[in-house]
């Protein structure tokens, strides 16, 4: 069995690293170097960077931070925020980042899936997907949550995975920033309605929530922020700690 990956996010807004409740009322968090090259000694399996604005205000590509980033780790990292073409993806791997997500622009224009897995390898694509819990269904939301859309989660997913996508990073929207534990329940629908892997993001709060997401959501990678950002729970004493529940993580 693969091990379960804890992959610590730093959303991005103005060159810091921010972190807020569902989606509003953001916090500054750090320094993002600082932060990632911390992460990276505690262990961490990978990192997300997203620039959380980047789509919303038209803004590019995240060259110089992760020319940054890639100077001070030694780790995998996932980068996004803005990304609209092949040209903007071809700058982050010159620029060092291992793989790049995509979200509002990959719902737009679905074909920009096949065209980065066929250019640079699915292995690379990660597509990202915002989601909140509307009348009893789930629907993708753009442009770091402001626009909703009729397009139901699963529907997406799927989608995604048959146009190229070689992992998805869910958030649900319900349970961002709340502490309240994941949504275990759809992340394991979602993880079962396709093959590829699936990082679960939104509503750490607690070592056992990790467990819980691993066990009953099926996730493959769990995505926190504030709980690593504020330095509520260590990685090494999280994975330590799943280890002794069962869970196979590396680095113990």
């Amino acid at each position: 069995m693969l091990a379960k990956r804890i992959i610590p996010c730093l959303d991005i807004k103005d060159g810091r690293t921010v972190k807020g409740v569902n989606f509003v009322n953001l916090r500054d968090a750090g320094d993002p170097v600082e932060l990632g090259a911390l992460y990276s000694e505690q262990g961490a399996d990978e990192l997300v960077f997203l620039d959380i604005t980047a789509t919303h205000e038209k803004r590019k590509t995240l060259a110089a931070l992760a020319r940054a980033i890639a100077q001070h780790l030694n780790i995998p990292f996932t980068i996004g925020g803005g990304i609209q073409s092949l040209e903007d993806v071809e700058v982050l791997l010159d620029s060092g980042a291992d793989k790049i997500a995509i979200n509002s622009a990959a719902v737009r224009r679905p074909e920009l899936v096949e065209e980065l897995a066929r250019q640079f390898g699915s292995q690379f694509v990660v597509v990202a997907v915002d989601a909140r819990q509307m009348s009893g269904d789930w629907y993708v939301h753009l442009n770091g949550g402001r626009i909703a859309t009729d397009i139901r989660l699963l529907d997406w997913v799927k989608e995604a995975e048959n146009r190229g996508a070689g992992e998805i990073l869910f958030t649900s929207m319900n349970h961002d920033g709340a502490k309240a534990g994941f949504a275990n329940d759809i992340t394991a629908q979602v993880a079962t309605s396709i093959s590829i892997p699936v990082i679960a993001s939104g509503g750490a709060g607690t070592m056992d929530h990790f467990v819980d997401v691993f066990t009953q959501g099926k996730a493959d990678a769990a995505l926190a922020a504030s709980i690593f950002h504020f330095r509520e729970i260590p990685i090494p004493k999280l994975k330590s700690y799943l280890q002794e529940q069962g869970v196979n993580v590396r680095g113990v």
